[in-house]
């Protein structure tokens, strides 16, 4: 019964990474990347977010409860340690290994950034091009930023082929390879587009390049 349990607590743990987790990493990313095209695209953007019928419900539960259960599981196998070295082989084991610390990175991040924008937006604040400009004009708030949004990237698109492990889409190693080699173009894909939003909110001029 117990290994039942763990077996699919991984699995649920592994979806949500996905689904909605993933989904709303994508989405984020996407509404950062309006900062590209200049302050009032992405004020547009994030006020349209905002104004979503039921947003509070949608986060809670399409958000904030998956990633609360997705970090906590998370941590738990974090402090199993368990390697997985004889099933993958030594470079998936140092993956494993990163997307252990990246997740330990980014329970910090994500924290440390709802604080500073939805708390924030709770209290008067106005969530705008302004206030991540301001955020990012910290030389150590901007090396926490770029380091927290490659962790997710990399977390995301690592975690997706974990997924497709776990779920038996790709049970033998040439698919594993070929996931391998699409998720690792999803990781640069959707780094890209997470650091040009960022150099938009510290410098137009470059994003625009």
């Amino acid at each position: 019964m117990a290994e039942n349990r763990e077996f699919m607590n991984r699995r649920l743990h592994s979806l949500l990474g996905v689904i909605p987790i993933g989904v709303f990493l994508i989405q984020h990313l996407t509404v950062n990347f309006f900062a590209t095209r200049g302050a009032e695209s992405f004020n547009a953007a994030a006020h349209f977010m905002e104004a979503l019928p039921y947003r509070i419900f949608l986060e809670i539960f399409i958000i904030y409860l998956p990633i609360l259960f997705h970090a906590v599981y998370g941590l738990f196998i974090v402090f199993q340690g368990k390697s997985n070295t004889r099933r993958f082989g030594y470079f998936r084991n140092w993956l494993f290994l990163f997307q252990r610390i990246t997740g330990v990175y980014l329970l910090i991040f994500i924290a440390w950034h709802v604080w500073q924008t939805r708390v924030q937006a709770a209290l008067g604040a106005n969530v705008n091009y302004d206030m991540m400009t301001d955020i990012l004009s910290s030389p150590f708030m901007l090396v926490f930023y770029i380091v927290g949004v490659l962790s997710a990237t990399f977390h995301f698109s690592n975690g997706l082929w974990s997924f497709l492990v776990s779920w038996g889409i790709t049970v033998n190693p040439r698919s594993q390879r070929i996931a391998t080699y699409a998720t690792a173009v999803i990781f640069v894909a959707l780094s890209v587009i997470g650091m040009s939003a960022l150099l938009a909110f510290i410098n137009p001029d470059l994003a625009n390049m």
